[in-house]
C-alpha cells in the first residue's frame, strides 16, 4: 500500500505543488492525493463510477496511470462547468477516470 501511495505522489507531482504550488493548488492536490490513494489502497469488488459499476482492478490500473496532466485537465474542466457539481467527489471520480482517455480530445476541443 505504501508502495502504492509513493507511485501516485510521484505521478501526480504532488511535492512539487506542496513546495512551489498556492494554497489553493496545495489544498487540490492534496485531496485529489487521497481520492486517488482511497480508489487505490481501498481493495473492493468493483467501484461505481458515474452510472457504471467497473471491476476495483480495472479502476486501480487507471489510476495508478494518473499523472499531473490528467490532474489539470479534471480540475480545468470542474473550473468550466456552468451547473453547480452537487457531489464533488463522484464528479471528480469520473473525471479522474476518464482523464486519461478523453485528455486529448478535451484540449484538441478548446482550440
Amino acid at each position: 500500500m505504501v508502495c502504492y501511495m509513493e507511485v501516485i505522489k510521484e505521478n501526480i507531482e504532488y511535492d512539487y505543488y506542496k513546495n512551489y504550488g498556492n494554497i489553493g493548488e496545495r489544498e487540490l492536490v492534496e485531496e485529489l492525493y487521497k481520492l486517488i490513494c482511497n480508489m487505490v489502497c481501498v481493495k473492493r469488488i468493483h467501484i461505481t463510477i458515474g452510472i457504471d459499476r467497473i471491476p476495483y482492478e480495472l479502476v486501480k490500473s487507471k489510476f495508478l496511470k494518473i499523472w499531473q496532466s490528467h490532474i489539470a485537465c479534471a480540475l480545468e474542466s470542474m473550473k468550466k462547468e456552468s451547473f453547480p457539481i452537487r457531489n464533488i467527489r463522484a464528479y471528480l471520480l469520473n473525471a479522474l477516470y476518464y482523464a486519461p482517455s478523453t485528455m486529448h480530445y478535451y484540449y484538441q476541443q478548446e482550440v
